[in-house]
């Protein structure tokens, strides 16, 4: 497809579509759009940042539109994290803005009055669901969901989903849900696992696969080694070195780093935001707001916006600790050079992690640039798996303890 306008939506859809700037569809979009308009079950492998929210929310709409039918929900998507259902809902709402559907995200974390109008917009027969499972369970439990008219089923980044544990929930949810349905599958990764579920779940599905597991070309990768003692003087000469970049996004792999480096570029005068699990959900949504806006320049985030964030041209995405899934090092590195531009993505790996980044550089099929550290940082690891010696530290010897001789 070269154009939206190849798909023949209903003006007012295509209207939405215009106003949003969106002209040429992504490949998962020209491949799984029109799959689904002709009813099919599909899994599609596609990672993050390739546009699967419009490749299934925009046909979804089509169907609503052309059958003339607003009454019940008629849509459910399953989703791992509250800020991918924020984000979906986001983009739900563009899309259907001369469109006289209705929608709610459906997360755990709110206060109570979020939780009332949650209960009372599933009570009510809203059109279209974004739901974690969690929360949902919930909802089914006191039997707010009200099901009976719902065509169309999304599991999105199912991957994720199962790699958190929710599979029960899944399928305890699905119960729930008429048999005669339309189901999708999204999933950045297709482990055995998923290949089971779609199973299970799918009806004689299409199959798509897009840019599997790999990070997007304009990505330019390079690696340091360092020991963790070396990483805070190393990020620190690398951002005092880039005033002029507007968007870097640093990821750690704990809450505690994501503190001190917090704490420790804001003493050396950077603008700075930090997301981790400590923040309230309205404390996150503010400050990806405020970074979505260009408020501050540095943003410190533990995985959990690595995945489903809406959140374009960021110059350099700086993984502080190597992931331990490789597939989360895609995802965290997707965050840049989106929509065909371009990007850095830099990862420091300690002694540690070696066989961890062996692990990514042979799932993306490539090796990664080793960059060399500055001189007055000092010397880092080798590239090896097998432990290094340390000047200053000594080795514990084995054998018997000579206090405990009798």
């Amino acid at each position: 497809m070269h154009s939206f306008k190849d798909f023949e939506f209903h003006p007012l859809i295509q209207e939405s579509i215009d106003a949003m700037g969106f002209q040429k569809p992504t490949p998962v979009q020209s491949e799984a759009i029109p799959l689904i308009m002709q009813g099919k079950d599909l899994i599609a492998c596609a990672q993050t940042g390739t546009g699967k929210t419009a490749a299934f929310l925009l046909p979804v709409l089509q169907k609503i539109v052309k059958n003339n039918d607003f009454e019940g929900t008629k849509l459910l998507v399953i989703v791992p994290t509250r800020e991918l259902a924020m984000q979906i809902d986001q983009h739900l709402q563009g899309f259907s803005y001369f469109i006289p559907v209705s929608s709610v995200a459906v997360y755990g974390g709110g206060d109570g009055d979020t939780w009332e109008q949650q209960k009372s917009a599933i009570a009510a027969g809203v059109n279209m669901i974004i739901a974690t499972p969690g929360r949902l369970i919930s909802l089914i439990s006191l039997e707010y969901l009200r099901a009976e008219n719902l065509d169309t089923l999304v599991l999105d980044e199912a991957d994720r989903m199962l790699d958190m544990g929710f599979y029960d929930d899944i399928i305890k949810i699905i119960k729930t849900l008429p048999i005669e349905r339309q189901t999708l599958m999204f999933s950045a990764t297709m482990p055995p696992k998923i290949r089971l579920l779609a199973k299970k779940i799918l009806s004689d599905p299409a199959e798509i696969t897009i840019s599997l597991a790999k990070p997007a070309e304009g990505v330019l990768q390079g690696a340091y080694l360092v020991y963790d003692e070396q990483k805070q003087a190393l990020i620190m000469d690398l951002l005092h070195d880039k005033p002029d970049l507007k968007s870097i996004l640093v990821f750690s792999a704990t809450k505690k780093n994501v503190k001190a480096l917090y704490r420790q570029l804001k003493d050396d005068g950077f603008t700075c935001g930090a997301i981790h699990s400590d923040l309230a959900q309205s404390e996150r949504v503010a400050v990806l707001n405020d970074f979505k806006n260009r408020k501050f320049q540095i943003l410190v985030a533990t995985d959990i916006v690595s995945r489903g964030i809406d959140i374009d041209s960021i110059d350099i995405v700086i993984n502080y600790d190597v992931p331990a899934d490789a597939e989360d090092y895609v995802h965290r590195v997707g965050r840049t050079a989106r929509a065909k531009q371009t990007g850095v993505a830099l990862t420091f790996i300690n002694q540690k992690e070696v066989r961890s980044f062996r692990s990514i550089e042979r799932l993306i099929g490539n090796e990664i640039h080793k960059l060399p550290l500055p001189s007055h940082i000092g010397k880092g690891p080798e590239y090896t798996e097998r432990p290094a010696f340390r000047p200053g530290k000594k080795k514990k010897k084995k054998g018997k303890n000579p206090a405990k001789k009798r």
